[in-house]
């Protein structure tokens, strides 16, 4: 089983749901985001928010369509995020993918971004218009290429990340070890049908990025 989660960040910035649908997908909205979801003609198996960023009315709306509809009070101690995801980990997800989740207010991003640092380990995205963003912690990883996706990046997460290998890479790593802060790994790319990426110590973000910007 597959979670897609969709945030209430700007509409500008989600790809088209729909390519991402599939039969062993689940989809869940947060907020706003399960209008999104609803116009793209997908229904959400759980929806979770204050909702406080739509009028009444549609909440009214949303509650007939969606009798599953789990609404919080806007003061608490998650974001509707953070309760969206925390369910999709109780599911045993073999992978979860969160949109909407970039964009608009910086510190939702950054929010979002610390919900993956949370749950290091497991395979979580978050995916935009323009990017792939994962987490990882020590092993070995296989990058496949992605003609969607030219640049690739690791930004060092933890205090430092040591060992950091890159083979398959225009600009190829070998034992290298990067400390939090560094830009060394920004904007490098895949020259091989697929490459590899291994650290022994750390936390360490990869992001993959196309090279044309969001409209």
């Amino acid at each position: 089983m597959v979670i897609h989660i969709v945030g209430g960040g700007p509409r500008g910035l989600l790809p088209d749901l729909r390519s991402y649908d599939g039969k062993d997908v689940r989809w869940v909205g947060v907020d706003r985001g399960t209008a999104a979801l609803l116009e793209a003609g997908l229904r959400p198996v759980r929806a979770f928010g204050d909702f406080d960023s739509l009028p009444g009315e549609d909440v009214a709306r949303l509650q007939q369509m969606l009798p599953d509809l789990d609404i919080w009070p806007a003061e608490k101690d998650k974001t509707d995020m953070e309760i969206a995801l925390d369910w999709a980990v109780e599911q045993t997800a073999r992978c979860i993918r969160l949109f909407g989740a970039t964009g608009g207010r910086l510190d939702h991003l950054f929010g979002n971004v610390e919900l993956l640092l949370k749950y290091a380990g497991r395979l979580i995205e978050i995916v935009d218009r323009q990017n792939v963003l994962t987490v990882h912690l020590p092993g070995t990883y296989t990058v496949m290429h992605d003609a969607r996706y030219r640049y690739v990046s690791y930004i060092p997460v933890s205090e430092m990340v040591t060992g950091l290998t890159l083979i398959g890479f225009k600009y190829p790593l070998t034992n290298c070890h990067i400390s939090r802060g560094s830009t060394l790994c920004i904007s490098n790319e895949l020259i091989q049908s697929s490459g590899t990426f291994s650290f022994s110590e750390g936390i360490l973000m990869m992001i993959r990025s196309s090279d044309v910007s969001c409209p």
